[in-house]
């Protein structure tokens, strides 16, 4: 289980056992991911999954190929967090996570002692109420693997930052855990265009993102805001030499990691900012085109850019 702290200095964190299922965030419908479609009866007794209105489950795979993506042949058993789907987790994002409840320290130690420090982080995306027996159904959705940077131990649970590796396919859900598990496969671009065109956007991306950083550091923020080297952070992150020998084919390339960045929260975001944030990175897990992110990560960088330059006009009329 996961208990978050305060919302503004954690984004995104998962609230695992109170999770209702509501209307999702307004979005086009998914055109690449093939979901993993799950359908419980409240009715059954027996639950192995980590939440109280997912019982019985029941499986079943869309047989439709997707062809956009590349799927690379190898696969790995990892464990899974479901999160809901206003909590999309994107490749080169960090986020801290309180685990607490026994199944998910259990979780926690087998993926740092049995995993090289690996699970998956996906979304549960509900997708209505089927039948006149009223079983609900779910989608498994944009799950992106992701390697823990650091744990703290607490008196309870322990603080966990993890960060988003790259986008993965759930192949299948195994039971006998108190935890889900499953089998993943990596899911990456098919880059398909000339290096030129990719660094030029890159160049153009960084540019912009610096001159956000400049303006972020310039407005005063409320103490509980989000750290304004969140995006810097992921940054950095996205274009380092990993060290991940290990789980080569599921690293995505640099520049497809770097075109997820400008997907950070900024100083002062408002509610529906974040709100068009989350839009935005539910858009870009189902992008295929490294170049079309690139070009979208730039777009929303410049709206930011502009967002920020008017709360800083603001800030300085009001010191008069």
């Amino acid at each position: 289980m996961e208990k978050a702290r305060n919302p503004a200095q954690i984004i995104g964190t998962a609230i695992m056992i109170t999770i209702i299922p509501t209307k999702p965030l307004a979005f086009k419908s998914p055109s690449v991911i093939t979901p993993l479609y799950i359908t419980s009866n409240p009715q059954s007794s027996f639950s192995p999954f980590p939440f109280p209105f997912l019982t019985s489950p029941r499986l079943k795979f869309s047989h439709r190929r997707r062809r956009s993506f590349q799927v690379q042949a190898s696969s790995l058993v990892l464990p899974l967090l479901p999160f809901p789907i206003d909590q999309v987790l994107v490749p080169s994002e960090g986020k801290t996570l309180h685990l607490y409840e026994a199944r998910y320290i259990a979780l926690l130690e087998e993926s740092l002692f049995q995993k090289n420090k690996l699970f998956v982080h996906f979304v549960l995306d509900p997708i209505g109420i089927t039948g006149s027996s009223g079983e609900a159904s779910f989608a498994a959705r944009f799950g992106c693997l992701v390697i823990i940077e650091k744990v703290e131990r607490l008196d309870i649970g322990a603080l966990v930052e993890i960060r988003g590796v790259g986008r993965v396919k759930i192949l299948e859900l195994k039971q006998g855990q108190p935890y889900l598990t499953g089998e993943v496969a990596p899911l990456q671009d098919n880059v398909l265009h000339k290096m030129t065109e990719i660094s030029s956007k890159i160049s153009e991306l960084k540019q912009a993102l610096h001159s956000l950083t400049i303006l972020e550091i310039k407005l005063k923020t409320p103490g509980e805001a989000l750290l304004q080297t969140q995006t810097v952070s992921s940054l950095n992150w996205a274009e380092k030499q990993l060290p991940l020998e290990s789980i080569t084919d599921f690293i995505p390339p640099v520049a497809e990691r770097v075109s997820f960045v400008a997907l950070q929260p900024i100083s002062g975001a408002t509610l529906s900012e974040l709100a068009k944030l989350q839009r935005e990175k539910l858009a870009a897990m189902d992008i295929r085109d490294t170049i079309e992110r690139l070009d979208k990560s730039i777009e929303l960088t410049k709206h930011n850019i502009s967002m920020s330059a008017a709360k800083l006009a603001i800030q300085s009329l009001d010191k008069r």
